[in-house]
């Protein structure tokens, strides 16, 4: 295992994301080091917005706590990043993004418009007002096959769909292996800005009722642009270590179109629904253990509260 850190690229000026296994990662200072029985490398732990921690990996509570302070993510996954186990917490501490997608996902009016945005945001266009969520989603899945088929002529790469067995990874062909590698990079990336942002992976708006719903709604946002390219271009080139191939020309597609700098962005785009937010009375990320206000029920008209304004 060698990490060539001139290849990570800084997502908004530092934020980029690792993939490790059979390894032990320690503290060393302001960064983590890396290491197995044959090297040892250092990342600087700012520089990280994902640490994706595979099997084989042991990671120590000093470098854990300074991830955590470093304001990195820190996963638990499976080989190659075909499994998600567990995760640490972003970088804000605040609630109120978390309290403005749970009102939003809660309500139906306001959840059928986070979905029509975000449909209105696949198709870079807008869409006629009397279209269903059903008739909106037969448009979506044909411009989904219209990506692969168009991604397999240009790449010359056959394509007969979406089809892969997660119980028998290496039996799946090519291009739906890089295809499903790819994607699990999109969505760690996503993952990290949702909960940097104070938001919950959980509460999706398309998807529902997984733990990472949220995730795979973002992530959708931006395959066509980027994971579907990416897996094709690779299937082409069929490398023998193919997965690792397709990680780090993810993070090289990711780095161009500026994708951590957009998904926080594309998030405040799709809840500005006239939605007031109320902020934090201080800085809870300058001192995440100071105790939070109570909550106090908004009084009712012309009852008395018990107050005495004089």
């Amino acid at each position: 295992m060698r990490l060539n850190l001139r290849t990570l690229p800084k997502l908004r000026d530092g934020l980029s994301y690792v993939y490790v296994e059979k390894c032990q990662v320690e503290q060393d200072m302001l960064s983590v080091a890396i290491e197995d029985d044959e090297n040892s490398d250092h990342v600087p732990a700012a520089s990280l917005g994902v640490l994706m921690l595979g099997p084989g990996t042991s990671i120590t509570h000093a470098a854990i706590k300074n991830l955590a302070d470093s304001g990195c993510l820190v996963m638990w996954t499976g080989e190659d990043m075909v499994r998600f186990y567990a995760m640490g917490i972003g970088e804000t501490r605040k609630g109120n993004h978390l309290e403005l997608q749970a009102r939003l996902w809660a309500e139906a009016a306001t959840h059928a418009q986070v979905v029509e945005r975000m449909y209105r945001m696949r198709f870079g266009r807008r869409l006629a007002p009397d279209l269903t969520i059903e008739q909106i989603r037969g448009m979506e899945g044909a411009r989904v096959r219209d990506a692969y088929a168009e991604a397999s002529r240009n790449f010359g790469v056959p394509w007969s769909g979406r089809n892969y067995d997660r119980g028998n990874w290496q039996g799946g062909d090519t291009v739906n292996r890089a295809l499903s590698a790819a994607n699990a990079c999109l969505y760690s990336v996503c993952h990290t800005a949702i909960v940097s942002g104070g938001y919950t992976p959980g509460l999706g708006f398309v998807h529902t009722g997984k733990a990472l719903s949220f995730v795979y709604d973002i992530g959708d946002l931006y395959k066509t642009e980027t994971t579907i390219p990416v897996a094709f271009e690779i299937a082409k080139r069929d490398p023998s270590q193919l997965e690792s191939v397709v990680r780090k020309r993810c993070r090289e597609k990711f780095y161009e179109v500026r994708l951590l700098d957009r998904v926080l962005r594309d998030i405040d785009r799709l809840f500005d629904l006239g939605q007031d937010v109320p902020l934090p009375e201080f800085d809870v990320d300058a001192d995440p253990a100071r105790p939070t206000p109570y909550w106090n029920p908004p009084a009712a008209e012309g009852v008395d509260d018990g107050r005495d304004d004089t």
